[in-house]
């Protein structure tokens, strides 16, 4: 016989299941810098935050954020130069713009998958929003 009386909210809002979701791995077509982008993102959410609909999305901010990295580096060249005097400010124009273009992606791609800070934190308070896992059911589910 189980336990008398009403349900605990523990129990209302534990399936009872131990059900293990594993984490997307990183598709074999990105390069080893943006798996590792992959990863970090992946780990950084809920386990099932991601669904194979997103992964699209996901490799390709994965995509950008390398490319925005390598013109970092490039741009950190270019300064290097001005110490020598040999300073290109057309080159350092250009690549301004090259990180302005991978900026704007990873922003909109970050906000189309609700990655960004505004939409993990909720405005009133520094609590993070309640995220509803698969596995959870709703304490009204249960009612008899």
């Amino acid at each position: 016989m189980g336990r008398r009386g009403p349900k605990s909210i523990a129990d209302l809002m534990i399936d009872g299941s131990t059900a293990v979701i594993n984490r997307p791995d990183a598709p074999y077509d990105l390069s080893d810098a943006a798996a590792d982008q992959w990863r970090m993102i992946v780990a950084s959410m809920p386990a099932d935050h991601f669904a194979p609909s997103h992964y699209t999305m996901l490799t390709q901010l994965c995509r950008h954020k390398v490319e925005s990295n390598r013109v970092n580096q490039l741009i950190e060249a270019c300064c290097a130069k001005r110490k020598g005097k040999t300073f290109d400010v057309n080159e350092y124009n250009v690549l301004l713009k090259m990180q302005n273009r991978e900026t704007a992606s990873i922003n909109q791609l970050m906000r189309s998958m609700r990655l960004t800070h505004q939409s993990l934190y909720r405005g009133e308070s520094a609590k993070m929003r309640p995220v509803m896992t698969g596995l959870q059911k709703a304490p009204w589910d249960d009612v008899e």
